[in-house]
């Protein structure tokens, strides 16, 4: 009795049954109900990161980056706390440590801010 367990339980840990088989059938079921009953928070990543393309990477010159950033991240945010969210905020997307250089507002015909150069160094 044990023996068939644990026989099942390999076979069934290595996909050892044959196509169409109802074990088969049963393990496909079973990895379709994760898929799609699974709930989405499980596998979300809890911090908040801007969406991508509110945040893009420019070419640049050697040495240094060049970030665009949307005028609605940083909007809410005090002039003079402006650069150190704008790291922050670079910091989360790209994984790792970037210096900030230099924070240019882009200004529209009308002067309304529509989104920000960063300048950084790695």
């Amino acid at each position: 009795m044990v023996g068939r367990v644990l026989t099942a339980i390999k076979r069934f840990i290595l996909w050892d049954y044959p196509r169409a088989s109802w074990q088969y059938d049963v393990m496909v079921g079973l990895i379709l109900a994760f898929v799609f009953l699974t709930p989405r928070e499980w596998f979300r990543d809890h911090r908040r990161i801007p969406r991508t393309s509110q945040i893009a990477m420019l070419p640049a010159a050697r040495g240094t980056n060049v970030f665009w950033i949307e005028s609605e991240l940083l909007a809410a945010i005090p002039e003079a706390q402006r650069p150190a969210k704008a790291a922050e905020l670079l910091n989360q997307l790209a994984g790792e440590k970037q210096t900030l250089v230099r924070l240019e507002p882009v200004h529209d015909s009308e002067q309304v801010i529509q989104g920000y150069l960063v300048f950084t160094h790695p």
